[in-house]
């Protein structure tokens, strides 16, 4: 909505209840023609840390990565935009070439008033507090008296398993084959080194570290996983230090089920 109370033509490609605006899409093009991550995050005018966890992101939303990269620290490492990824940077601009005259004919149709436009599009700016959003498809459901269990595969020998209401399963229409998403709060990440864990967490990922940013009291950790998602972990500095948390380090990611949140489009 613009100041003067008119729709704009703001166009974003959604995923569940993340979204893909603008901004991410000029920090895929900046990419494409810097071949840096870091350059890339100067250019948009976001931080080092700020664009990583852009391309963190988009590669978790979609089906195959958007960028190829390797961290590289501040002063800049490899990166490319995939064939995918220039594929979804077309796709948004041949949408949004045409998006200004559709919105300018909707909004004479509509003859609303500014208040009513704002209810009408609220859900257009919906967003999640979960640090992350993997894209995946069901895989299987096993239903019980009250809870069910949903395994979603959200990459190649990736699987994440989630705990919700049998009622949740049918509001969401959750079956294989069913695309969602899974949000996991970066906080609910436990993580661990060494082989052979017992642990009651249900979902036991193995993946190693990508990029580690120390606070004055927390860290936070991103994972690599497979096909490109990562999977953010906020944990205290010094159980960072004590594991010994570094670029290359293979770890155990532990999640409890019923801590995975689905959603679905």
């Amino acid at each position: 909505m613009s100041d003067d109370g008119h729709l704009d033509a703001a166009f974003f490609l959604r995923r569940g209840a993340s979204r893909v605006g603008a901004d991410r899409i000029a920090l895929l093009e900046a990419v494409a023609e810097l071949g840096s991550i870091s350059a890339a995050a100067k250019q948009v005018g976001l931080s080092y840390k700020g664009a990583w966890d852009g391309v963190q992101a988009l590669n978790n939303l979609f089906d195959a990565p958007l960028i190829a990269a390797q961290p590289g620290g501040r002063s800049g490492g490899a990166a490319q935009v995939t064939e995918r990824g220039r594929a979804v940077i077309a796709a948004f601009h041949k949408v949004q070439a045409e998006l200004g005259e559709a919105l300018a004919r909707l909004e004479a149709r509509m003859g609303a008033s500014e208040s009513d436009l704002g209810g009408l599009f609220w859900s257009l700016g919906m967003k999640t507090s979960a640090r992350n959003a993997l894209r995946g498809v069901v895989t299987n459901v096993t239903p019980g008296a009250v809870n069910s269990e949903v395994t979603l595969r959200v990459a190649d020998g990736v699987e994440i398993v989630s705990i919700v209401t049998r009622q949740s399963v049918e509001d969401l229409g959750l079956a294989p084959g069913k695309p969602a998403i899974a949000l996991i709060k970066s906080s609910f990440v436990v993580l661990a080194k060494g082989e052979g864990l017992l642990t009651s967490a249900r979902n036991q990922l193995r993946a190693h570290v990508l990029r580690r940013e120390d606070g004055a009291v927390s860290s936070e950790i991103s994972l690599a996983l497979a096909d490109g998602k990562t999977l953010v972990a906020t944990i205290t500095r010094e159980s960072a230090e004590l594991l010994g948390l570094a670029q290359g380090e293979v770890v155990t990611a532990l999640v409890k089920a019923p801590h995975v949140i689905l959603a679905v489009e």
